[in-house]
């Protein structure tokens, strides 16, 4: 809970992209730092070492996309369409959710931990480039970056009579 508290405290000063981006960078990092040595997470010394390794890519998920995706949906769908893309958008991360929940344990007993953790690292970075693909209105409305209060300004001056 924490974390989004970090958030908060950032996220107007460096934004939610740039958020984004050390939150989904940072878990790719420690994904493949816990998978890539993972014979030597196992032994009895090492363990204390994973949960910190983990701890901190649970920090950075919290941190980064967790955080940020409440509020992305809220800058980037236009006021017409947005509870209906809020939706849209809440739901398809709920059923992310819950396909993360119960595909980890699955891929774990399938092709085990380490194959798990490397595909999970590979899933963020996917996250990293995806991300590029979302504008940042950096405080300007979507209105305000399509046009269309100009737009709408205009018909009104064409109907008004001279």
């Amino acid at each position: 809970m924490w974390q989004y508290w970090f958030t908060l405290a950032f996220i107007n000063k460096i934004g939610w992209l740039a958020i984004q981006l050390m939150g989904f960078f940072f878990m790719t990092v420690f994904m493949f730092a816990l998978a890539t040595p993972y014979h030597q997470w196992t032994l009895p010394d090492n363990r204390i070492g994973f949960m910190i390794m983990y701890s901190f890519t649970f920090f950075f998920a919290n941190f980064g996309p967790n955080a940020t995706t409440f509020l992305v949906p809220t800058e980037i769908f236009p006021v017409q369409l947005r509870l209906t893309c809020l939706g849209i958008y809440a739901a398809a991360g709920k059923a992310g959710s819950l396909v993360d929940a119960f595909g980890f344990v699955h891929a774990v007993d399938g092709i085990g931990v380490k194959k798990t953790l490397i595909t999970l690292g590979v899933t963020n970075f996917f996250g990293i480039v995806f991300i590029f693909l979302v504008p940042e209105l950096k405080g300007h409305s979507p209105e305000e970056i399509s046009g269309e209060h100009e737009e709408d300004n205009a018909a009104e001056l064409r109907t008004v009579p001279v």
